[in-house]
């Protein structure tokens, strides 16, 4: 069973304790090897081995990027609500408009002739006099 790595690996013999597969041990290698270099020094790729040279967050919060996780988001949400109402699984209204779908029915009085029967098996009362052809 792989685990994912939650301490820094600072040296080759750190890498050596960790099972780790094959690629990721050698991108963590190269780091290790390119970090140890003068003109690399800057981008400190020995203290984000473990992260495979990488020292940010999986996706940007920097506002000179193009998007935001907010925009994203919101992106999403309109295609899926455009995505719904096109299909006919949600009826076009505006933003604030409340559905409400009701629709009763009269469905009898009392139990049915199996529901009848199931209640007096569980309770164990004597069946009730369920009519027949010799009435």
């Amino acid at each position: 069973m792989r685990r994912n790595i939650c301490l820094p690996i600072h040296t080759p013999e750190e890498l050596a304790l960790h099972p780790l597969r094959d690629h990721a041990r050698r991108l963590i290698a190269t780091c290790l090897r390119l970090g140890a270099r003068e003109d690399l020094a800057d981008l400190r790729l020995t203290q984000w081995a473990h992260m495979l040279g990488f020292r940010g967050h999986f996706s940007t919060k920097s506002r000179r990027y193009s998007t935001t996780l907010g925009a994203l988001r919101a992106a999403r949400q309109d295609h899926m609500r455009t995505e719904e109402v096109t299909t006919g699984r949600l009826p076009l209204f505006d933003e604030d408009t409340v559905l409400v779908i009701a629709h009763w029915q009269y469905a009898g009085k009392g139990l049915s002739l199996g529901d009848q029967l199931l209640a007096a098996a569980l309770t164990g009362q004597r069946t009730p006099h369920l009519g027949g052809p010799h009435d």
